[in-house]
C-alpha cells in the first residue's frame, strides 16, 4: 500500500506531465504561427509523449487502488525568441521534471517502496534521453547558425517524427 505522502507526489508528477504536454503544445503553436511546421510537428509528438508519461503514471496509481487526482493546468509560456529559444526553454523544463522523479525516487526510497522504485526507474532512464535529446537539439541549431537550407533540413527531419509508445 502506497502512503499518502507518496501517492500525493505520484499525483502530482501525473499531472506535472499533463502540464508539460501543454507546454509543449504551446510550444507547437508557436512553431506553428511562425511558419515552421515541422519543428511544430516535433512538439506536437512531445507533447504526445508526455501525456504517454502521464497515463504511465495513471494507470500506476489506478493499479496500486490509489484514485488519481487532477488539478487545473496553468496557461503555459506562449512567446518565444527563436527556434533555439524554444528548445533552451524545454531543456530546462525536462531538468526540472528529471529533479521532480529524483524527489520522488528519493521518497520511494525513503519508504522502502520497492515497486514504485521499479516504476520510477523507467522515468529517470527516460529523463537521462530527454535531457540529451533537447541538448543535441540545442548545438544543432547553434551550428546551423543563419544557414536557411541547413535549417530547411532539419526541419524536415524534426518533421517526420512520430511518438511510438513502443520504446
Amino acid at each position: 500500500m502506497l502512503s499518502e505522502k507518496l501517492a500525493h507526489a505520484l499525483n502530482e508528477q501525473m499531472n506535472n506531465e499533463f502540464d508539460a504536454a501543454q507546454f509543449y503544445m504551446s510550444v507547437a503553436a508557436y512553431c506553428e504561427y511562425t511558419n515552421y511546421t515541422g519543428f511544430a510537428n516535433f512538439y506536437l509528438e512531445q507533447a504526445q509523449e508526455e501525456r504517454f508519461h502521464g497515463m504511465k503514471i495513471y494507470n500506476y496509481l489506478n493499479d496500486r487502488g490509489v484514485r488519481t487526482t487532477f488539478r487545473g493546468i496553468a496557461a503555459p509560456k506562449t512567446d518565444f525568441d527563436s527556434l533555439l529559444d524554444t528548445f533552451e526553454t524545454s531543456l530546462r523544463q525536462e531538468k526540472e521534471v528529471t529533479k521532480q522523479y529524483y524527489e520522488l525516487a528519493d521518497l520511494a526510497m525513503e519508504e522502502r517502496e520497492h515497486a514504485t522504485i521499479s516504476f520510477l526507474n523507467w522515468f529517470l532512464d527516460e529523463q537521462v534521453e530527454e535531457e540529451s535529446s533537447f541538448d543535441t537539439h540545442i548545438e544543432y541549431l547553434k551550428r546551423i547558425g543563419g544557414d536557411r537550407n541547413a535549417l530547411f533540413i532539419y526541419e524536415k527531419e524534426l518533421g517526420s517524427r512520430e511518438f511510438s509508445a513502443t520504446k
